[in-house]
């Protein structure tokens, strides 16, 4: 397995240091929390290993990382049958993280959606990661660390020995450039919704308007209105309001009812998992088939998990969350359980 951590930190030092695991050292497990579309903030155990996994940590949000981070994240998906690849966010504040970590992905469109570190700042305790850098990037194969890049000051200079590093790691070859990757992120995920954002043609005013005339008003009029038109346009795209075709809404998650909420969130790894996998908007029907299949052959004859389950899907039915057919295949398979 392949891990890449990317770990965020203060600008300071500017000489030599070192973050995280150095190459030959264990990659151990640590705990995250998921906290981008789900009901609310789970806790897992992430075990580097095999295959190939690309871990990324931050200690905040700072543009300056911004391209490095994506050309990362976009060889991570271009490649995703080869590794894994995770973003941990390191946060002082948790209950701020939790707000933040999901507008980062809403922004970025990252293909791998951003995880909170319970540890705060300081990040796995086992890591040893330094907060002088503002990313911390560890190369690993097998549980082990085959290179590392500790970074005070990163950039998309950064980017080539990094995802040379990376290929090595997976036995790539013929990597894509960074120039290529930059550009298949720019094509894939540039825009709102995963799509390229339509470039919007504002109006150009007239250079002058004779405003003591008439017809001068009336143009200057129509010109502002024109203006205006175009940015609401503008800003219904960055805030993903403005469907991208007829035949594809926006796909948003209802309001949780008030009240108290039944149910629980399962506490089993994997059985959180397909909860995530059951819910997603963009599910097929067969998908969502396919989801509650996995999960009867895992839960079959453990009455822990049985229970887990029963409160998990009780608890995203009264939610709403999924698609329509989620929900009805959902309710058959309560039904199931309780019987």
């Amino acid at each position: 397995m392949i891990t890449a951590i990317i770990v965020t930190a203060p600008l300071w030092a500017q000489d030599t240091v070192y973050s995280g695991p150095q190459p030959g050292e264990k990659l151990s497990a640590f705990k995250v929390l998921r906290v981008v579309g789900t009901p609310m903030p789970l806790e897992e155990t992430l075990t580097p290993g095999d295959p190939t996994t690309v871990l990324v940590f931050w200690h905040g949000v700072e543009r300056s990382i911004l391209p490095l981070v994506r050309v990362v994240d976009q060889y991570g998906s271009e490649r995703k049958e080869q590794l894994k690849l995770h973003h941990v966010v390191l946060y002082g504040d948790r209950l701020e993280g939790e707000k933040r970590v999901p507008l980062v992905q809403q922004s970025l469109k990252l293909g791998s959606a951003p995880m909170l570190s319970p540890d705060g700042l300081e990040g796995p305790g086992s890591y040893g990661l330094n907060k002088k850098c503002l990313l911390t990037i560890l190369v690993g194969k097998g549980g082990k660390t085959t290179a590392s890049f500790a970074l005070v000051q990163p950039g998309i200079a950064d980017a080539p020995k990094i995802v040379k590093a990376i290929a090595e790691a997976i036995g790539d070859e013929n990597p894509p450039s960074v120039a290529e990757l930059d550009a298949n992120w720019m094509a894939t995920r540039g825009g709102t919704g995963g799509r390229p954002r339509e470039m919007v043609q504002r109006p150009a005013p007239a250079p002058v308007f004779d405003l003591t005339t008439e017809k001068g008003l009336r143009d200057a009029v129509t010109a502002l209105q024109a203006e205006v038109a175009a940015l609401k346009k503008e800003v219904a795209d960055l805030k993903g309001q403005r469907s991208t075709s007829p035949a594809e809404p926006n796909r948003r998650q209802p309001a949780p009812p008030a009240g108290p909420l039944p149910g629980a969130a399962p506490t089993d790894a994997q059985l959180m998992g397909l909860l995530r996998g059951f819910i997603q908007p963009t599910n097929s029907d067969t998908r969502v088939d396919d989801v509650l299949k996995e999960v009867g052959a895992y839960i079959k004859g453990k009455r822990e998990l049985e229970k887990q389950a029963y409160d998990g899907w009780i608890r995203v039915l009264h939610l709403k969350y999924g698609t329509a057919y989620a929900q009805t295949a959902g309710q058959k398979f309560v039904d199931t359980l309780k019987k």
